[in-house]
């Protein structure tokens, strides 16, 4: 069943079921090769098709004294243990990384949480608003003189969360090659989140990168970096911040002359941005792609979910795949040698550690 040609192939993982960040995480290891092992709650069915792909799923009653114990044999033969319970929950269950390192010292046993193993508010419950609104990077979304805009749940949950914890498995693996041991990986959505905000930290005294809401040349502030409505409702995405990008965006556009000085300075940003929202209001949004896509106008469509499916570019690239009836972003990045592939999952998880070695 493993993906012989994924770069991961022969990794033996288990996941502990859980929600956003965990399973996303266990996604981009399988996608690559690994053998995942999807530990879920007796009788539990996949809640989400797409991020729970490519597993070997059993059911465990982690209470029972059988289930604990067949944990602990499977432990001993894994490379990496993903769980997302609140802090002292494995120990609760005799499942923590003291006593499986001990079972097995090359085990990287990684913690993915959203406060972190330790803490003020590290037993308080919490979900992606929360976390990324302690570290500064909700705050600088949202329009100026509203309330912050939740971006999804991409920032925290993968963006600082499962993102960093696939990094710090593959660091802590890296690191087992030299030392023969393993460790414990705690992935918190607040530090992974803080890390990504360390370019505006760098840039505080730069006053058009200010994260102040909606202010900033990166948050919507500046016009040459913001989305606009079309003739036909659709909107379309700016990113032309280099001068010789901008001067192709009014060349290309037929942008009044005016807007050509002064780019930078935001004292401008709002009175330009109102003659380009006129406009780019006299097209739809297809017209302007025909106008400036592939250009050096840093131009893009903004595009619903089905609509990038279909987009010639991703298209092109392969972006999606057709697997079992769904549609499927394929697995990312992509190797010369050994690509990754999307694969099915299947309830034979019990014959897989089986095949580890792990009997109790």
């Amino acid at each position: 069943m493993s993906n012989p040609g994924g770069p991961l192939a022969g990794l033996k993982v288990m996941e502990f079921a859980g929600i956003g960040p965990g399973p996303h995480v266990a996604m981009l290891l399988a996608d690559l090769g690994a053998e995942v092992v999807r530990i879920d709650r007796p009788g539990a069915a996949a809640s989400n098709p797409v991020v729970e792909r490519a597993r070997h799923r059993i059911g465990v009653d982690l209470k029972s004294a059988e289930g604990k114990a067949a944990m602990r044999a499977a432990a001993a033969h894994a490379d990496v243990l993903i769980e997302g319970f609140r802090p002292g929950v494995m120990e609760r269950l005799g499942l923590g990384p003291d006593e499986l390192l001990a079972l097995n010292p090359r085990l990287v046993y990684a913690r993915m949480t959203g406060w972190g193993q330790d803490g003020p508010l590290a037993q308080a419950a919490g979900h992606d608003i929360n976390y990324i609104a302690i570290t500064g990077a909700l705050a600088a979304v949202g329009r100026a003189g509203e309330t912050a805009t939740p971006p999804q749940n991409l920032v925290g949950d993968f963006g600082g969360g499962s993102m960093y914890c696939a990094f710090g498995i593959m660091a802590a693996l890296y690191e087992r090659e030299r030392s023969g041991k393993g460790q414990v990986v705690d992935a918190a959505i607040v530090d992974g989140t803080t890390s990504l905000m360390s370019f505006f930290f760098g840039v505080r005294q730069v006053s058009h990168l200010s994260t102040a809401r909606g202010q900033g040349m990166l948050s919507g502030g500046a016009h040459f970096y913001r989305c606009f409505r079309c003739a036909d409702g659709k909107e379309i995405a700016l990113g032309a911040i280099e001068p010789q990008f901008y001067a192709e965006l009014l060349a290309k556009t037929g942008a009044p002359e005016d807007l050509a000085g002064g780019q930078m300075n935001p004292a401008n940003w709002e009175a330009y941005a109102e003659k380009l929202a006129a406009l780019f209001l006299t097209r739809t949004q297809a017209e302007w792609c025909a106008l400036l896509e592939g250009s050096d106008a840093c131009f893009a469509p903004v595009l619903a979910l089905d609509e990038a499916r279909e987009h010639p570019h991703m298209k092109a690239r392969g972006a999606y795949v057709e697997h079992d009836g769904a549609w499927h972003p394929a697995p990312a990045p992509r190797f010369s040698r050994t690509p990754g592939a999307v694969r099915s999952s299947h309830d034979d998880g019990a014959e897989v550690l089986a095949r580890w070695g792990a009997q109790n």
